[in-house]
């Protein structure tokens, strides 16, 4: 049965193979955040959290390109098997770029990228062909094809550009491109061509996986000989990710309205910056268990990402149900709440003690703060 513009009207349902390609992000994600593990003199070097920040947000832009035509139109072919295991391979060369003399793998990292981008560039070409009487279609196939390519130009024009000069301006360029065009994009895109179910559910894996490496680095927490100091720690590390996730699963299960007619643009773009913020705050949990580490970073890196968490995690209210749109003064609280969080983790920056157990207490303070308002929803639908 066809649904509008002669899709399926059947919901898209996640693929093995989608999965698998995930495996793939775990890595990389591992890949970019041991960049800052290095931390002479206490504090991370600028041009390494640069390094750090382009290559998460390049990394997570991938994986958004690809899903987002698997999406609109993929099939589980064998076609659609070959152009992904063609894009794992090539991932295989970004995550060996992804060091700290990422220098000497400038060429192989950004051919490998330029590459995945003209695969996944490639697929909507291809596309023309099946949906030629359908113009909504090819009004959108021809926006993502021009997107996705000219990004692949820009990201392969790195190269002769850092061989010749030395810079890599063009490579946050390349990105800023990407979310930029795309979000302009989104406002002129029909909503009836994606599939949000299957959208929404492969941002929430994604999501799990992200945090699935949060869980790997606490294993930190639990090394060397039990004390109470240890202990604490630990506990307070633990429930800050129990916390995190806790919100994320509570969005995506009860806030979330998986059947909104949207071009999901806007959906998958803020799943860019939770994610760069749970990648965030897993190296903000290794710098706290981390003696080599300065107490400002520590704080700054932990409360500077989970406010970027917290910002695009209820910017996500804009894909509510009906009966749970956030209100003004839901907005206007939170933010009360997180300046006061704010302004706690200064006043007890030298404190680490104090200033974890702040942290668990705003987690779940507005872990709380969902469900409270959920609750009233629930009350006056009834």
């Amino acid at each position: 049965m066809n649904g509008l513009f002669g899709i399926d009207s059947k919901e898209k349902k996640v693929e093995y193979i989608e999965l698998i390609y995930d495996l793939i992000f775990v890595y990389i994600i591992g890949r970019n955040n041991s960049l800052l593990h290095h931390v002479p003199n206490g504090f991370v070097e600028p041009g390494v959290f640069a390094a750090y920040v382009l290559c998460t947000l390049a990394v997570i832009q991938i994986w958004n390109f690809t899903i987002y035509y698997i999406n609109l139109y993929g099939r589980n072919s064998v076609r659609d098997h070959v152009f992904l295991f063609v894009n794992m391979f090539l991932l295989y060369f970004i995550g060996e770029g992804t060091r700290e003399n990422w220098q000497a793998f400038h060429t192989q990292y950004h051919a490998a990228w330029a590459l995945i981008l003209a695969n996944v560039g490639l697929q909507y070409v291809i596309e023309f062909r099946r949906h030629r009487e359908q113009p909504e279609h090819i009004r959108r196939i021809t926006r993502m094809a021009a997107i996705v390519m000219t990004e692949a130009v820009i990201v392969a024009l790195c190269i002769p550009v850092y061989n010749a000069t030395g810079s890599t301006l063009l490579t946050p360029v390349a990105i800023l491109f990407g979310i930029g065009v795309t979000l302009f994009s989104g406002r002129k895109s029909h909503s009836g061509l994606v599939d949000f179910p299957h959208l929404s559910e492969r941002a929430m894996l994604y999501v799990v996986f992200t945090f699935g490496e949060m869980i790997i680095a606490m294993a930190g927490y639990f090394e060397g000989k039990l004390n109470a100091s240890s202990l604490y720690f630990s506990l307070m590390g633990f429930l800050i990710v129990v916390g995190l996730f806790l919100s994320y699963g509570y969005f995506y299960d009860r806030i979330i309205d998986r059947e909104k007619k949207t071009n999901g643009l806007g959906y998958m773009l803020m799943h860019i910056f939770i994610i760069f913020a749970l990648n965030n705050i897993t190296t903000s949990l290794e710098f706290m268990r981390n003696q080599q580490v300065s107490l400002l970073p520590k704080m700054l890196m932990l409360t500077g990402s989970l406010m970027l968490y917290y910002v695009f995690l209820f910017s996500l209210g804009r894909y509510a149900r009906r009966k749970c749109r956030f209100t003004l003064r839901f907005y206007l609280t939170t933010a009360a709440v997180g300046g006061c969080f704010i302004g706690l983790m200064l006043v007890f920056r030298n404190l680490m003690y104090v200033n974890i157990a702040i942290t668990v207490v705003f987690v779940f303070g507005l872990f709380a703060m969902l469900r409270i308002m959920d609750r009233k929803a629930d009350g006056i639908e009834e």
